[in-house]
């Protein structure tokens, strides 16, 4: 089974959020210093999707990421789990694309790869949260698609998986090639074993560039982007605390009710 899995290199989550910062007149992130960057938590469970699958089928996995240079650890990352390969899909032209233009670059590096049986992402990027890359995707290489699957099982030449809804979950089948989304459900990534991170310390990640997957910039252009960021600030939290008192006990429970009555 050739399986491709579509990983993205995000803000480490655990950062204090002292040093989360942006740049509201660019509306962008501000990488806080020290801290590097690692891979999105459900794009890691794909990778965890994609290895069980080759226990116990076969094949090959090979891993895509689009982002800056240093998403090349991400790849490694991949490798170290048990992906076989990896591409960096890295460019200018690629800089701040919304969910459609994402989706465009993706489906270009997928159909230069060649044949696959699967293709996984995770449920959403762990940084936006948007949860529109994978189905935008499969559109635009026209296959079937399954969201927030946890469990995965190759029947019959066909793909069964258990999806998540809001009351339990569904089984599906989808004919391959097709493309699933993985969701947390799945359980805890395995751990990349050390004899492979030894292995991936000096690896050479080859790099891909608009001209080498054929990517026409005239569909990134931002004039014709379906979404924009109009704004990009960070939430404030406000408390206020009032102390309820009275002569007694009873009074200040009095007083409480009173109080609770002119809030509703």
């Amino acid at each position: 089974m050739n399986i491709i899995v579509c990983v993205k290199q995000v803000p480490d989550p655990e950062i204090p959020p002292a040093k989360f910062q942006i740049d509201p007149e660019k509306k962008q992130v501000i990488p806080p210093p020290g801290v590097p960057p690692v891979i999105s938590v459900f794009d890691e469970r794909a990778v965890e999707a994609a290895c069980r699958l080759k226990d116990e089928h076969g094949g090959k996995i090979t891993a895509i990421s689009m982002g800056s240079e240093q998403a090349a650890d991400v790849i490694k990352h991949t490798i170290a789990m048990g992906a076989d390969e990896g591409f960096l899909i890295h460019d200018p032209l690629f800089e701040n694309l919304d969910s459609f233009g994402t989706a465009y670059v993706l489906s270009k590096a997928i159909q230069k790869i060649g044949e696959y049986d699967l293709v996984l992402c995770g449920r959403e990027a762990a940084d936006w949260g948007a949860e529109q890359v994978g189905s935008i995707l499969a559109e635009m290489l026209g296959i079937p698609v399954v969201t927030r699957v946890f469990d995965i099982q190759a029947v019959d030449g066909a793909l069964r998986v258990k999806r998540v809804v809001s009351d339990g979950f569904e089984v599906l089948e989808a004919p391959t090639p097709c493309l699933a989304t993985v969701s947390g459900e799945i359980g805890l990534p395995r751990l990349p074993t050390g004899v492979r991170l030894m292995m991936v310390r000096r690896k050479q990640i080859p790099v891909w560039k608009a001209q080498d997957i054929g990517v026409e910039s005239s569909e990134l252009d931002k004039v014709n982007a379906h979404t924009e960021i109009t704004a990009l600030s960070v939430p404030t939290r406000k408390t206020e605390c009032e102390i309820i008192t009275g002569d007694t006990p009873g009074d200040a429970a009095v007083n409480l009710a009173v109080k609770l009555a002119e809030l509703m």
